[in-house]
């Protein structure tokens, strides 16, 4: 992420989920949407929107998590392909697209 040259992106799946989280006006879970959005581009990432061929690698995944964000973006990670970055040691255990950080 540090280096100039790469590209990163952030999932619209990732910003659903988030919008999701914040309309159930969680306690635990402030995120004022509408900064993010303004302030994801103002970083330098770039969206990587949902595409079909996306939502069709799911299928081709086992079953190892049931969080369908997560399984979605483990998807697009393995069509693009990109490294996911994660916290979620539970998507390590796919093999291919994710490191846990």
């Amino acid at each position: 992420m540090q280096d100039d040259s790469n590209d990163v992106y952030y999932s619209a799946a990732s910003i659903w989920e988030i919008a999701i989280k914040s309309s159930l006006r969680r306690k635990d879970f402030r995120v004022d949407l509408t900064q993010l959005l303004a302030t994801l581009p103002e970083m330098g990432l770039v969206e990587l929107p949902v595409t079909a061929a996306h939502a069709a690698g799911v299928t081709r995944l086992p079953s190892i998590h049931r969080d369908p964000f997560d399984r979605l973006l483990i998807a697009q990670s393995i069509v693009e392909p990109l490294t996911l970055l994660t916290n979620d040691a539970l998507l390590d255990r796919y093999r291919v697209g994710a490191r846990v950080v």
